[in-house]
C-alpha cells in the first residue's frame, strides 16, 4: 500500500468532539497556542460568513499495531473553535508563568540585552489543558462550568456568535495515511519532511520547534535533546532565556570527532547558503538514524555513548549547574557559551567532572575571560560570527582542562 491522503470536511461539532475523545492530538514538538483574541474573533466571523479558511492537516501514526491522528498544521484554527464554543480565553499572564514557555537563547543574540519581539505570546498553554477536565467532567456543561471558575487561568471571550451553528458550519481537512509497511523511522523521515513543507500560517516556529518535528516519534530523545540540567539554568533564573542544547551537542561532537577548532561548522554560514541551523539539523539526522547515519562530520552517538547511556552525565551535569552558578547571571550568548562549552565537553562528552573545591578560581577564570571578550568591540558586536564562536570554544575548553576532579584510584 502506498501512502495516501483523503479530502473532507467535518462540522465544528465533530472536530470539538474529535478534541475532547482525544481521537486527534497534538505532536510534542507542536509550539502552544499564539494566537491573539482578535484573530479567533476573525477566525469566527470568517467561519460565519462562510468565508475560505484554510484546511486542517492531520496525520495517521502507527506504532504496536495502534494508530494515533496527530494535528501537524491547524492547530491555532481548532483551539480557537475550542475556545470559542466554551467562550473563554486563556490569561496570558497567568500561563506565561508556565515553565515550558520556548524563548532560547541563540547565535543571534548579538548585545548583552535582547528585546524579545514574541515575548507576550502564549507559548505555554495548549488545549490539552480543556483536554484534561474531560476526565473528571463528562458533558460539555460541566466542563464550561469548571472553567468559569478558573477566573484566574480563563476570561470571557467576548465573540459575536449569533446565527453561528457549531453543527452546521464545516471545516476541511486532509488526512494522511502513511504506507501500512512502513517503520517507524520511515514514518518520522515522512512526518518530518510533511511538517516542514506545510505551508506555515501566522506566526512561525523558532528554530527549537522546528527541530523537534525531526525527532518527536523516537523515544527518549526529547530529554536529549533539550535536558534538565539546561532548563536548571532558566528555572534558576541564572538566565532568563532557555539554552539551545543542540548547539554545543553538535559543535563538541564535531571537535571530538577530530579536535580541529578551526575546522567546527566549516562552510556552514549564510554567506555560503548554508546556516548554523542546517549544522544543528545534520547533527540531529545523525543521532537519530543512528548506524544509518551517513554523516561523517560528527563523532557517533555510539561511541560517544555506549548503549545510549548518558542519563548519568547529564545527571552530573545537573549537579555541577546547580553548585558552581547558583549566584550566576548570564545575560549575553558570550557569557553562556564560556560557562559551558568547556563544562559540557568534560562531563558529557569526556564523561569526567569538575573539581568542585577549586569552584572560585574557577569562576574566576571563567570571568575573566568573559571581560576579554566583552571589551573587543568586534567580539561583542557579532558574537554570532563563527570565527569568535570558534574562539570562545576553544578558551573554554582550555579553562576548564585545568580544573578536572582527580579520579579516585
Amino acid at each position: 500500500m502506498e501512502n495516501r491522503v483523503y479530502y473532507g470536511e467535518y462540522s465544528l461539532s465533530h472536530w470539538i468532539k474529535l478534541i475532547l475523545k482525544e481521537n486527534i492530538k497534538l505532536p510534542k514538538y507542536q509550539r502552544g497556542f499564539v494566537w491573539e483574541e482578535n484573530k479567533v474573533k476573525e477566525l469566527i466571523e470568517a467561519l460565519k460568513k462562510k468565508q475560505f479558511v484554510p484546511p486542517v492537516t492531520i496525520g495517521a501514526f502507527r506504532k504496536d499495531n495502534e494508530k494515533e491522528n496527530y494535528i501537524l498544521d491547524g492547530q491555532q484554527r481548532l483551539t480557537s473553535i475550542l475556545l470559542a464554543y466554551f467562550d473563554i480565553f486563556p490569561n496570558k499572564k497567568y500561563f506565561n508563568e508556565d515553565d515550558n514557555i520556548i524563548d532560547f537563547m541563540d547565535d543571534n543574540d548579538d548585545n548583552d540585552s535582547i528585546e524579545d519581539e514574541n515575548q507576550n505570546e502564549m507559548k505555554a498553554w495548549k488545549f490539552n489543558h480543556i483536554v484534561e477536565l474531560r476526565k473528571t467532567f463528562k458533558t460539555d456543561a460541566e466542563i464550561r462550568n469548571k472553567l468559569k471558575e478558573l477566573k484566574n487561568q480563563y476570561e470571557v471571550l467576548d465573540v459575536d456568535k449569533s446565527d453561528f451553528s457549531f453543527d452546521n458550519i464545516f471545516l476541511g481537512f486532509s488526512y494522511i495515511v502513511p504506507a501500512s509497511n512502513i517503520s517507524m523511522d520511515g514514518q518520522q523521515k515522512y512526518y518530518s519532511s510533511v511538517f516542514r513543507s506545510i505551508n506555515q500560517q501566522g506566526k512561525s516556529l523558532n528554530p527549537i520547534e522546528r527541530r523537534r518535528s525531526l525527532y518527536f516519534l523516537k523515544e527518549g530523545y526529547d530529554s536529549f535533546f533539550e535536558p534538565e540540567a539546561t532548563k536548571e539554568l532558566k528555572s534558576k533564573q541564572i538566565t532568563k532565556k532557555d539554552i539551545d542544547f543542540v548547539k554545543y551537542l553538535s559543535l563538541l561532537s564535531q571537535y571530538a570527532k577530530d579536535f580541529k577548532i578551526d575546522k567546527l561548522a566549516c562552510g556552514y554560514s549564510d554567506s555560503r547558503g548554508k546556516s548554523l541551523e542546517n549544522y544543528y539539523e545534520a547533527y540531529i539526522y545523525s543521532v537519530v538514524q543512528g548506524e544509518e547515519s551517513q554523516s561523517t562530520l560528527f563523532k557517533s552517538f555510539s561511541s560517544i555513548f555506549p548503549n545510549r547511556e548518558y542519563q548519568n552525565r547529564f545527571d552530573e551535569l545537573k549537579k555541577i549547574i546547580i553548585e558552581f552558578f547558583d549566584t550566576k547571571k548570564m545575560i549575553s550568548i558570550i557569557d553562556i557559551d564560556v560557562y559551558l562549552f568547556g563544562l559540557v565537553y568534560k562531563i558529557i562528552f569526556e564523561n569526567k567532572s569538575i573539581d568542585i573545591s577549586r569552584k572560585a578560581e574557577l569562576l574566576n577564570e571563567l570571568d575573566g575571560q568573559i571581560k576579554i571578550f566583552k571589551r573587543n568591540k568586534k567580539h561583542a558586536k557579532k558574537p554570532s560570527d563563527l570565527k569568535h564562536l570558534r574562539i570562545r570554544i576553544n578558551k573554554s575548553l582550555a579553562i576548564y582542562n585545568k580544573y578536572e576532579a582527580q579520579q579516585p584510584q
